[in-house]
């Protein structure tokens, strides 16, 4: 977990840092931005393979990197990138509300991906977090994964309009940071849930389908924070 986090920090806010800083005056504005941005990308596809997440959650990754790589290379210019990856931000954050209204939240989903790896049948786990208490707690932890995209992309929206497209760098720095934040509180509803879930099987007295800990419905940041942080 550690080595990941140094390497999230590395290829998400210091290697496109330097890129920016250093890569302006040569390439001007939109290629600095542009090349800033592979290093992300070669190091979330380095995690998808190294994780097998052939699931919702991957697939998720898989089109939030395709998506983003097709704005960014079709915006044209610095401003007109950052624009865009705002809005392409608040289109995730509308799926995510989408999933909440029709009753299908992708918390849910995610989180049955998850125990499926860890060895648990997806109907088991599907029947067992679908019902009622715990269904309410994967709607409001979706709730949250909608609030994070709706936070971070009305923030990136307001340090573009504010600082524009010399204040990318610190763009960066701040975005990672609150990211991390709302990362933290994402991991601590897994957290909550997986307890609570644990805490019904007991009262049931159901061991055989018992999640080992709550840690079993943790996900990587790979499956969440992907979309968050750009």
């Amino acid at each position: 977990m550690k080595n990941f986090i140094l390497l999230d920090l590395i290829c998400y806010v210091a290697l496109p840092y330097f890129i920016w800083t250093y890569g302006r005056e040569p390439l001007g504005d939109y290629y600095a931005m542009l090349f800033s941005t592979v290093p992300g990308f070669l190091y979330t596809i380095y995690r998808f393979s190294k994780e097998r997440q052939f699931n919702v959650a991957g697939l998720s990754i898989l089109l939030s990197l395709f998506l983003g790589t097709m704005v960014n290379l079709l915006s044209g210019g610095a401003e007109n990138l950052l624009w865009n990856q705002v809005y392409l931000g608040y289109t995730f954050g509308l799926v995510y509300l989408i999933s909440i209204l029709v009753k299908k939240p992708l918390a849910l989903q995610f989180a049955v991906d998850f125990v499926y790896l860890q060895g648990m049948p997806k109907n088991k786990s599907k029947a067992l977090f679908s019902k009622k208490p715990i269904f309410l707690w994967f709607q409001l932890l979706t709730g949250l994964f909608f609030f994070t995209s709706l936070f971070q992309n009305s923030f990136k929206a307001w340090l573009i309009h504010s600082y524009g497209v010399d204040g990318y760098g610190e763009m960066l720095l701040y975005l990672k940071a609150s990211g991390w934040f709302f990362y933290g509180l994402s991991i601590a509803g897994f957290f909550l849930i997986g307890h609570k879930i644990n805490s019904q099987l007991e009262q049931a007295d159901i061991p055989d389908t018992q999640l080992d800990s709550p840690e079993s419905l943790q996900v990587e940041k790979s499956a969440l924070g992907t979309q968050h942080q750009k």
